[in-house]
């Protein structure tokens, strides 16, 4: 199972909220909102969320074995 739980970690770190993802870097509510329930989201997201962010794809998700 993938988590998101590292993303909100990040978030949290580099302080950085859900509204500004949205509005300044035009993330849309729907991907944060598949994020939060733990559905999935495309490469590219996930590309351009590490780029927002400046980080590694291990501060957005990380594999569970459920």
């Amino acid at each position: 199972m993938i988590s998101y739980e590292p993303f909100y970690k990040t978030l949290y770190r580099k302080n950085i909220t859900e509204y500004q993802l949205i509005f300044k870097h035009g993330i849309s509510a729907n991907t944060l909102h598949r994020m939060k329930h733990g559905k999935t989201i495309t490469l590219k997201t996930l590309d351009t969320l590490c780029f927002i962010l400046d980080c590694p794809v291990s501060d957005i998700i990380e594999y569970r074995r459920e």
